[in-house]
């Protein structure tokens, strides 16, 4: 069989929303699965012939007491051959108890009488195992569900089974807190910034004039040449040992006239190499 996604994290953190966009790239999904199934299910996937070669599960806190029998399953499942993938989606608790007062919908871990912080710490304290053991962790604080989205479809899409990684290139402020997804991080906060230039504070890395403005700067083009060999020394690397997704995150002050601006950049550069490329601004917009 192909690789097993198992996803698992926090209620609120995106394990939906997820699950849909494995099915959407052609996974076999199954969501809440026991884990006393998971080796049955491994071993009839295999019997399948290579019918079902991709598949993911969902795995969280409704397993209530057999959830603490997963790690030991994991190993099973591994010491077989099987690749397995633990993604594990987390997210702020603000965004979290904002995210079930707007659905309304009650958290797996609510108790009689009990509140929801009190239902995502004990949410926090049982998952902790499974995400000391996981192989990446997804904070989806700072996502919209079309930014997730778009970034699950390019690390696992069609194209997650071409030689070389999937390259999301994400801009952001570090006023507003770095991206804990990212593989790499880059901060272009030494650059001049077009802020403070008459004309261009109101613009955006996108524009034009602002990307002039910052390819005056001799530094600039050295920066950019640095960053580009950089990934074209460790992509190919990257691809040797498996890896199908690699996000790389460049950051400013707000996130809105330098980073936007080099990610551009870097973006276009790596997708004229023929590099599987996408490109976000995590904080474009925001005031």
């Amino acid at each position: 069989m192909g690789p097993l996604v198992v996803i698992t994290g926090m209620s609120g953190s995106g394990k939906s929303l997820a699950a849909r966009c494995f099915e959407d790239v052609g996974f076999f999904c199954v969501d809440n699965l026991p884990v006393d199934l998971i080796d049955p299910f491994c071993e009839l996937i295999q019997r399948g012939g290579g019918q079902l070669s991709r598949a993911a599960l969902v795995i969280d806190v409704r397993e209530r007491a057999s959830l603490v029998r997963f790690p030991e399953k994991l190993g099973s499942v591994r010491s077989r051959g099987v690749a397995v993938q633990l993604l594990f989606f987390d997210c702020s608790d603000d965004v979290l108890k904002r995210r079930f007062s707007e659905t309304r919908r009650p958290h797996p871990m609510t108790a009689a009488e009990g509140t929801l912080e009190r239902a995502i710490v004990r949410e926090r304290e049982a998952l902790s195992p499974l995400r000391d053991v996981a192989d990446r962790i997804i904070d989806t604080s700072q996502y919209t569900p079309h930014e997730l989205r778009a970034f699950l479809k390019n690390a696992y899409g069609a194209s997650a089974g071409e030689d070389l990684p999937n390259v999301n290139v994400v801009s952001f402020g570090f006023k507003y807190g770095i991206p804990l997804e990212a593989d790499l991080l880059f901060d272009v906060r030494f650059l001049p910034n077009p802020y403070f230039v008459g004309g261009l504070r109101f613009l955006d890395g996108t524009s034009k004039e602002v990307r002039e403005y910052l390819d005056k700067n001799d530094v600039t083009h050295e920066l950019m040449d640095r960053l580009q060999g950089f990934l074209d020394f460790l992509i190919p690397h990257y691809a040797a040992e498996g890896k199908t997704y690699l996000s790389v995150a460049l950051g400013c002050t707000g996130g809105k006239h330098r980073s936007v601006a080099l990610a551009e950049k870097l973006g276009h550069y790596l997708a004229e190499r023929q590099v599987p490329c996408s490109i976000s601004h995590r904080d474009l917009g925001k005031e």
